[in-house]
């Protein structure tokens, strides 16, 4: 399987394989991991040629290289494999911005501030801001105020993770889920990821029916139906007979 792995461009960026690789010694590694020691190149490569594998670099630095036989071609789409699932399971931190104003009511801060739990509890992040319209420019202690309270309010599940800051004629500061909250969101994500893989695609066999289900209650009804028909059908001769008058 020896073979040359090139990028469309003209390099690559892989780990160099087979006769891409540069040194003349290497130290070697077996397919099934055993230390084969130092040898010249070309004896690693015949060694992997007669395994019908690849000799792959995976410690360039090291003197001299350390290069491992292995089936390269399978090793790349684990690796591809492994980041997809592990993409899958990450979770994307959005910024959600609460606005708020200097004499916000206190209903209206109310919803905002569960609004904004609820965002948090998801794994996100929230830039609490307070507007300034006007002369209210001038009593900013009133913004820091309600920041404050914001934060109180929500210290069980976030942190402040950039304190109060002005800009312009807007106060604000940013909230962080705290890391059990964060890491809580990110198990649903995973559990959520891992149900999607499990679960099979519209029109797939089973699709929309509970495991074991069956249409045995279905296929009962109808041998019943069947037999009525039956009972009636073997009950109108007799009926018929009954009704008519009697020959003289």
């Amino acid at each position: 399987m020896i073979r040359e792995q090139r990028s469309s461009r003209g390099g690559s960026r892989d780990q160099r394989t087979n006769r891409r690789i540069r040194a003349r010694e290497v130290r070697v590694v077996g397919s099934d991991g055993s230390q084969l020691g130092v040898m010249p190149l070309e004896a690693a490569l015949d060694r992997a040629r007669t395994e019908g594998l690849d000799l792959v670099e995976i410690s360039p630095m090291a003197s001299p290289p350390v290069c491992k036989i292995m089936d390269y071609g399978k090793f790349k789409y684990e690796e591809k494999k492994k980041a997809s699932e592990a993409k899958r399971a990450q979770v994307t931190v959005l910024l959600k911005e609460v606005k708020l104003r200097p004499k916000t009511e206190e209903h209206d801060y109310d919803f905002k501030v569960r609004n904004t739990r609820r965002f948090i509890e998801d794994g996100n992040k929230a830039k609490v801001v307070i507007q300034f319209r006007g002369r209210e420019i001038t009593h900013k202690e009133q913004g820091t105020a309600i920041l404050d309270d914001v934060a109180k309010d929500l210290k069980d599940v976030a942190v402040v993770e950039q304190m109060p800051r002005m800009e312009g004629r807007l106060m604000f500061m940013i909230l962080a889920p705290t890391p059990k909250v964060a890491q809580k969101a990110r198990e649903l994500v995973r559990q959520a990821a891992t149900a999607a893989k499990r679960t099979p695609p519209p029109g797939a066999p089973g699709a929309g029916k509970p495991a074991g289900a069956s249409s045995g209650a279905g296929e009962k009804a109808e041998v019943e139906g069947a037999d009525e028909e039956k009972k009636e059908a073997q009950a109108a001769p007799a009926a018929a007979e009954a009704q008519s008058p009697t020959a003289s």
